[in-house]
């Protein structure tokens, strides 16, 4: 399994961020223009496509870890390079459905899933090459915290929904698989200096659980992981917190 850590927030550099464990892991670092956020993004989006779609087409399921959900957009770009048709499970604390005109905060990461379906918020975005999915080929899993407009368009989307421990096989998308995992999904006690702590959600062992449900229908294309907590807080050797959420997270048991 490659393991791509991809150590950015958005187009900000990110030097403290290490993945807790003494695996093989590939260091994804690119020279982003000096440019507007939007371009920059669009640079490092566009790498992290290029490396996806070559693991892809080699036959194996990448896994691309980084320090937020918009990564995942290049990592969908890569797997679009190569299978027809995927589909997209995403499992977040939030919705990810905002837009950069809806957004109270402006924070350009709450929108990826939105950018999944169809919404472009800079024409920078188009250089990635990342074709709309379909609505109906979206799950979001988990999702309790939503904004008001987020949860109108749910609302009124075809956007899957399920709960982490309610997730079964008939409720994924037919077809090859991106995974996306934000690990703000569990609740936010157990796991520490999360960005945005989102409480009353459910266990790290019922996420994992679920997270393996997924991975164990074979269809898993990519997987992305979305670290979305601050580099500096907790304990970063192989026996931490952290290394133990994402080793288990992680796990093929095929």
């Amino acid at each position: 399994m490659t393991m791509l850590s991809v150590p950015y927030h958005l187009d900000e550099y990110l030097p403290d961020f290490r993945l807790p464990w003494r695996g093989h892991t590939e260091v994804l670092r690119v020279g982003l223009p000096d440019s507007d956020m939007w371009s920059r993004m669009a640079a490092l989006h566009r790498a992290v496509a290029a490396r996806v779609a070559d693991e892809v087409r080699a036959g194996r399921a990448p896994t691309i870890v980084s320090g937020d959900c918009m990564v995942a957009l290049g990592a969908a770009a890569g797997v679009q390079r190569v299978v027809e048709g995927p589909a997209v499970v995403w499992f977040d604390a939030h919705g990810d459905v905002q837009t950069m005109e809806t957004s109270a905060s402006g924070y350009a990461g709450g929108i990826p899933l939105r950018v999944l379906a169809g919404y472009r918020p800079d024409p920078a975005m188009d250089r990635l090459g990342l074709r709309a999915i379909p609505e109906e080929r979206l799950l979001l899993v988990d999702g309790r915290d939503l904004d008001p407009p987020e949860a109108e368009y749910l609302r009124a989307s075809a956007v899957r929904r399920s709960t982490v421990a309610g997730l079964g096989a008939g409720d994924l998308p037919e077809g090859p698989l991106l995974l996306h995992v934000d690990v703000d999904v569990i609740d936010s006690d157990e796991v520490p200096g999360i960005l945005f702590p989102t409480p009353g959600g459910p266990s790290a062992e019922t996420v994992v659980g679920a997270v393996h449900r997924v991975l164990d229908t074979g269809r898993v294309a990519a997987v992305s992981v979305g670290c979305t907590w601050r580099p500096d807080r907790d304990e970063d050797h192989p026996g931490g917190v952290r290394a133990k959420l994402l080793a288990a997270l992680l796990r093929r048991r095929h």
